[in-house]
């Protein structure tokens, strides 16, 4: 399912096993095998292991037509905790869940303008880390992993964040930092891979070969699945689409371009069109990019003309930045994830819907479908939480931690270059 060592393929294997019962309990060993294409024999070895993990456990019979009766198995819901950490340029999200994925607790933090610091940004997860273990009442043992999902371009490998930047951040050791505060085993990647992943199992992907989640936030990108699979690209880096340049000599962007994606559909890019057409209109909230969307989606909501024009033009250049993924990707499905195509919803979808028509080839646009994420809570926690369960299954038969995630307190922290706090 894989390429790499005899290691990496069971460790593929084994977790698209777990998926699949995830996604389908109950289930059997015959379906599970049609399902991943996998011999009976491989998945049966497999599911032995998920036995012994109580990961999953057997849950009775059914008939089969004139053979002997299938055994059935279930994911073992109360077996462990995920914790799913979603650190945005505005708030830090944690939200932990059981191995079935439902969430059973869940925590935010505020992050005020200019409170991005590394050592900042740490001491607000590792608050809300607490927070849901907490209130979930679970022992610290269940807890398998806590997977974090950080804006900007990271090395999983190493943990650290590479670059993000809405931040200025350069090369932050961040997995080693939250080792110092958390005790659990901690894996990264960006919200990208996060959603991509969320509703590869769980939302509008679920199925489809070939899809493009498009994160709408203060920043914007593009999570990638090609062949049924999720696309990282050679360095973990696919996906920035965000950083496309769709505006000749446009407004600066903070990555050092003008004229990006980012700056025109993002949050602060909206914001940015609502005082180009209405400096001084009510519905702008200088200082707050949430209030600003939220009063943006009442002014739709009640014809507000200033809500509707701002939504309809951001709509043209977010269609005009879709319709090239369509010609490029030829996807099944675009999904319009994150918390800015949630909260403007409907509306957004169907000036968004127009404006790719508008733009994108008539064959490749026939074969897809623009829709709203339908996950009910927030799709990068699920789907970090999915690179926790990963790491778990991962570390099954290993004397010692893989090199993606820390574990311990750490004191050699690599250097780190950020922006002075604003």
């Amino acid at each position: 399912m894989k390429r790499g060592t005899s290691r990496d393929i069971r460790t593929a294997n084994r977790y698209e096993v777990l998926r699949q019962i995830i996604a389908s309990s109950p289930t059997s060993r015959q379906e599970l095998a049609a399902a991943t294409g996998l011999s009976l024999a491989t998945v049966a070895t497999l599911v032995g292991e998920l036995l012994d993990l109580r990961m999953i456990t057997e849950v009775g019979f059914e008939d089969s037509a004139g053979g002997r009766p299938r055994g059935l198995v279930a994911v073992n819901a109360s077996g462990g905790a995920l914790i799913g950490v979603d650190i945005a340029e505005t708030y830090v999200r944690v939200e932990l869940f059981d191995l079935a994925l439902n969430v059973l607790a869940r925590a935010d933090e505020d992050m005020r303008p200019g409170e991005n610091r590394p050592e900042q940004v740490v001491g607000h997860v590792a608050a809300a880390v607490g927070a849901v273990v907490a209130q979930a009442g679970v022992e610290g043992a269940r807890v398998l992993g806590v997977g974090v999902s950080v804006p900007g371009q990271v090395d999983r490998d190493t943990g650290v964040c590479e670059y993000a930047p809405n931040w200025d951040w350069h090369d932050v050791p961040l997995l080693a930092l939250l080792a110092e505060h958390i005790a659990y085993p901690l894996y990264m990647d960006n919200p990208l891979r996060a959603s991509a992943v969320a509703e590869l199992w769980f939302g509008a992907v679920r199925g489809s070969g070939d899809a493009v989640v498009v994160n709408l936030g203060t920043g914007v990108g593009a999570g990638l699945v090609l062949g049924g699979g999720l696309h990282r690209g050679v360095s973990n880096s696919a996906g920035e689409w965000g950083h496309t340049t769709l505006v000749l000599d446009g407004r600066p962007c903070h990555c050092g371009n003008h004229g990006c994606v980012e700056t025109y559909v993002g949050a602060p890019g909206i914001m940015v069109n609502l005082r180009e057409l209405a400096a001084d209109s009510t519905l702008l909230h200088p200082e707050d990019q949430t209030a600003t969307i939220d009063a943006l989606a009442r002014g739709v909501a009640a014809h507000d003309p200033v809500a509707l024009k701002v939504v309809r033009d951001t709509a043209r250049y977010l269609g005009a930045g879709i319709a090239d993924l369509v010609n490029l990707f030829n996807p099944e499905v675009v999904v319009l994830s994150s918390w800015v195509a949630a909260t403007l919803g409907e509306p957004l979808l169907h000036e968004v819907r127009e404006a790719v028509a508008r733009h994108a080839l008539r064959r490749p646009l026939a074969a897809t479908r623009i829709v709203l994420s339908p996950i009910p809570t927030d799709p990068v926690c699920l789907g970090a939480a999915t690179f926790a369960l990963e790491g778990a299954l991962q570390s099954v038969g290993q004397k010692t931690p893989s090199v993606g995630h820390r574990t311990a307190k750490r004191t050699d922290r690599a250097r780190s270059r950020t922006a002075p706090p604003v």
